[in-house]
């Protein structure tokens, strides 16, 4: 009932929290420990998921407005600093009188965009997730140490630091690694281990397979996929490598036109280097072709996660898909 729920800042049913920063998984795991602390408590939750723009003025008193039911509600507002005036005056109004069995989170991408809204949520007591960029080596080692650690698995510092050294900077890749190691291998993880998984990857890696896949090069993108599986690449990182690589296509294609490189880079999250990499790539794109990659992306990593019989399959068929989608234009 509401006069149980907890109002520490530790509890993921606390009135409202804040996820701030830019690391997308992060923020995803923030939304998803709420989400499933408040169907614990009560299975029929409703959820709420809103972009900036969808909370217009009175949505959010429309959405956290007494039921006859009293049923258990969670709110989410992602880019919530990029929402328009009148929606921040709701918001910060909610704040002070947050309503009984709604959990409202707010995604925030923490610079000086918006803060306002993000003063008040901290001054009204939010509870708070940091969801920053893990842009130091050292940092993310560390969440490699955690991820295994939270799988329940023990691996050695060796390990860890080649997990690292093989996958990159990329933190939905480094735990798609931690978890496929974690299900695949029994006893201690270690080096070996790693090197055994990933033999060959500078030569065939996923990144290898999404980069020629979104510049539209099909041969070579199918035959990159085939030898990362024969290498042992696992098929949850081809798949986020491609989902990553369109993604990326997408945010620089909408991105604000004529705005410096370092303003860029950090309005996109992503390193320089990249952006103009990517700005080469996305020349064949056209908006409905980044559409139709992530859909078919999407449908590859539900048949690499379980949701079909023949992941090499599924992954050939988003590749071809993300092929054709960079020829669009």
């Amino acid at each position: 009932m509401a006069g149980t729920r907890k109002k520490t800042s530790e509890d993921p049913l606390a009135p409202v929290t804040v996820a701030v920063g830019q690391e997308e998984l992060l923020l995803d795991r923030a939304v998803q420990q709420v989400v499933t602390a408040a169907r614990a408590a009560d299975p029929d939750t409703d959820v709420r998921d809103l972009t900036s723009p969808e909370l217009q003025p009175g949505t959010l008193a429309e959405l956290t407005s007494p039921s006859l039911f009293a049923e258990r509600k969670v709110v989410v507002v992602r880019s919530a600093q990029d929402l328009a005036a009148d929606s921040v005056k709701d918001v910060k109004a909610y704040l002070a009188s947050p309503a009984e069995e709604i959990t409202l989170v707010l995604l925030h991408a923490g610079g000086p965009k918006g803060k306002g809204l993000l003063d008040a949520a901290r001054k009204a007591g939010a509870r708070e997730v940091a969801c920053a960029k893990l842009t130091k080596p050292a940092d993310r080692l560390a969440f490699v140490r955690a991820e295994f650690r939270t799988a329940g698995r023990s691996a050695t510092p060796e390990a860890c630091q080649a997990l690292v050294d093989a996958i990159g900077s990329d933190l939905r890749e480094l735990a798609s690694a931690c978890a496929q190691l974690a299900a695949d291998v029994e006893g201690a993880i270690d080096d070996a281990v790693v090197a055994r998984y990933y033999t060959g990857r500078a030569e065939a890696s996923s990144f290898t397979v999404a980069d020629r896949a979104v510049e539209g090069r099909t041969a070579e993108a199918l035959e990159a996929l085939r030898w990362s599986l024969a290498t042992g690449v696992a098929p949850v990182l081809i798949s986020s490598a491609l989902a990553q690589g369109v993604r990326s296509i997408g945010k620089l294609a909408s991105a604000p036109r004529g705005m410096r490189p370092g303003d860029l880079a950090r309005e996109l999250g992503m390193p320089p280097w990249k952006i103009d990499r990517v700005r080469q790539q996305m020349r064949g794109w056209s908006a409905d072709g980044v559409s139709s990659a992530l859909r078919a992306v999407a449908a590859a990593d539900a048949g690499v996660k379980g949701g079909g019989n023949d992941p090499g399959y599924a992954l050939e068929q988003a590749v071809i898909a993300v092929s054709r989608a960079a020829r669009s234009r």
